[in-house]
């Protein structure tokens, strides 16, 4: 068993205990700085990414986590874009479903969809998280037509069974080919499992270690925001 598989063997015992007091979200410390009840006013196109703890930037200053880094670069290239950091700690896909409605009043020109890990944890059914973040896709489809979507991919425990840890990888390809969506094969590649660029808890990335996540999500959104 490697040291990825431990940690997360363990958060997975720790949350079978609580989920009677939490079937919606996983108990997680929620950082400060996060989306309030106001969208940010601006005038430019916006690249919303809805995401859990990875893109809050759990444990992290809001400026360090992908989203920010991504700004960042797309304001060395000039792009005239906002990016809007919708991440929140513990966060199912059942949750980003029931505010995809109100990430969407402003009409971004990109969504960055990173959603599923917690539901991996907790080890539901993965055809109910595709179904899930499927319905996101339709409502953006429905509510913003011409908002571009990205699709950020995850993978869980290996302890769940091979079956089932089969079918959740296959969650994202799957989806990612259906609705014709750019798609990132794995968000944390390169950091997860590596001691030196994740915090204490073995789980979430240091900013070193978002500074490689920012690295994956660019490779796949990089060429949406530059093409002429």
């Amino acid at each position: 068993m490697n040291r990825l598989t431990a940690i997360l063997c363990g958060l997975m015992l720790g949350l079978a205990c609580q989920r009677d007091k939490a079937r919606e979200q996983v108990p997680e410390q929620v950082p400060e700085q996060r989306p309030t009840a106001e969208l940010p006013a601006t005038s430019r196109p916006t690249i919303v990414f809805l995401g859990t703890s990875i893109t809050a930037g759990l444990g992290l200053d809001l400026p360090q986590a992908y989203p920010a880094l991504v700004q960042r670069r797309l304001d060395s290239l000039s792009l005239p874009y906002q990016v809007i950091n919708a991440g929140i700690s513990g966060e199912t896909s059942a949750g980003a479903l029931q505010r995809i409605d109100w990430l969407l009043r402003q009409k971004p020109a990109i969504l960055v969809i990173e959603t599923g890990a917690n539901d991996g944890l907790r080890g539901q059914e993965p055809a109910a998280t595709k179904a899930n973040i499927q319905g996101i896709i339709d409502r953006v489809h429905a509510v913003s037509p011409k908002t571009r979507m990205v699709l950020a991919g995850m993978r869980t425990l290996p302890n769940m069974g091979g079956r089932y840890l089969a079918e959740f990888v296959r969650i994202y390809p799957d989806l990612a080919r259906a609705n014709n969506l750019p798609f990132i094969p794995f968000i944390l590649e390169g950091v997860g499992g590596v001691d030196s660029l994740n915090q204490a808890d073995g789980i979430h990335p240091t900013p070193a270690g978002q500074r490689i996540v920012a690295d994956n999500v660019w490779r796949v959104l990089g060429p949406l925001v530059t093409r002429r």
